[in-house]
């Protein structure tokens, strides 16, 4: 049996989401599967819904001074656990991980955007100068599209790549049709403050920099004059939460976190991610999994992940309110429009991001890599991609 332990910090958001997904995908394959990982995030619980062995990994989710300790737990899991392969998630997984493991495992390291993309000044070029340093300690360095790929080369890593895009439950988000959306709507109303028949669109995601919520309250107002009753909610809760509530008019709904981010998308109208930075968003993969177009901007791998002839309609260039407001706008004037970009959207997601497929990718990676002779060079790297 195949043991594959995965390290995670964050604990929450997407890359929980990527996680439990990729554990219950592993579990039901006949895969031990092992998650260390920190309390007080949804990843602990569902991970262990999921199938997965849950060891505490103590990790704060920035480096500071902890950080020695936080290596020589994660050392310590991996010598108890003796797993073949271990897959280390994000930037402070990757840090802690590479440092403590050092090559002696097969190493795999997923940074779900890359860490110095989140920085500035001194910072980003310090974190830029780690991950030129250590991608001599992982076997793979995964990423989610080929831009996160290719940001990576330009920035200067030179690594052993392998490109597997995110996949979505598809039981978890089937498509909604109309009768769905009226019973989303009804389940929303009795808990928030949402009319029946506003056109909504719905934002997922951390309240965080990255997410660009604050961006998306500029882009607002002009929407709202533009589509009158249109409503606005924000699901997820984090740092900024308290800024955009100050930012935020009274067709703004803070929904805050939920387990079930579902109904939200059957509920939507239209779904946007107005994202500085990402790998390839999985919130807006799971909106188009349900039936929803989206607005995107045009940061990662979300070009890859639209369906043909759905940029013109779905893609603004980052940093952009204006340009936001427009695409949401339009999406909102023409529900003809809608209702088929949604459509076409629910096929692509079946045909290229069935999280079944990408976890038969990460199979086949875990398995090159583990059955190599002890001394042996990794494998040659391939691209697994979903598509």
């Amino acid at each position: 049996m195949l043991t594959v332990l995965h390290f995670a910090q964050p604990v929450d958001g997407g890359v929980a989401r990527v996680v439990t997904d990729l554990v219950r995908a592993q579990t039901g394959a006949g895969m031990r599967a092992i998650v260390a990982c920190p309390p007080g995030g949804t990843l602990e619980r569902t991970a262990a819904m999921a199938g997965a062995r849950v060891r505490l990994w103590l990790a704060e989710r920035g480096a500071g001074a902890d950080l020695p300790w936080e290596i020589a737990c994660a050392a310590r899991i991996a010598r108890r656990e003796r797993p073949d392969v271990v897959h280390l998630h994000s930037s402070k997984a990757g840090l802690a991980g590479r440092l403590a493991l050092r090559g002696r495992l097969p190493t795999v390291f997923q940074p779900h955007a890359w860490s110095f993309l989140a920085a500035s000044g001194p910072t980003a070029q310090l974190a830029l100068r780690w991950e030129r340093f250590a991608t001599r300690w992982a076997d793979r360095v995964l990423c989610v599209s080929e831009a996160e790929r290719l940001g990576g080369c330009e920035a200067g890593l030179s690594a052993r790549w392998e490109v597997i895009a995110n996949g979505v439950d598809l039981e978890r988000f089937p498509v909604a049709d109309g009768v769905a959306r009226r019973q989303a709507r009804a389940a929303l109303a009795t808990v928030h403050t949402l009319p029946q028949r506003a056109p909504l669109v719905v934002c997922v995601g951390r309240l965080c920099p990255q997410k660009g919520q604050d961006l998306l309250l500029r882009a607002w107002p002009a929407v709202a004059a533009a589509v009158p009753g249109a409503r606005l909610a924000l699901v997820g809760d984090g740092p900024d939460r308290r800024a955009l509530r100050l930012a935020a008019g009274p067709d703004v709904l803070f929904a805050g976190h939920t387990d079930d981010v579902q109904p939200w998308y059957a509920a939507a109208d239209v779904v946007v991610l107005p994202s500085r930075w990402e790998g390839m968003a999985l919130a807006p993969l799971e909106a188009m999994a349900v039936g929803r177009p989206v607005v995107v901007t045009d940061v990662g791998g979300a070009r890859e992940s639209l369906p043909p002839g759905h940029v013109p309609h779905a893609l603004v260039p980052p940093e952009d309110p204006a340009a936001l407001a427009g695409a949401l706008t339009a999406l909102l004037a023409d529900p003809v429009r809608r209702r088929a970009l949604g459509r076409q959207a629910a096929q692509h997601i079946r045909g290229t991001h069935d999280v079944r497929r990408a976890a038969a990718a990460y199979a086949r990676l875990y398995r090159a890599l583990a059955d190599r002779e002890p001394g042996e060079p990794a494998p040659e790297a391939r691209e697994f991609s979903s598509p």
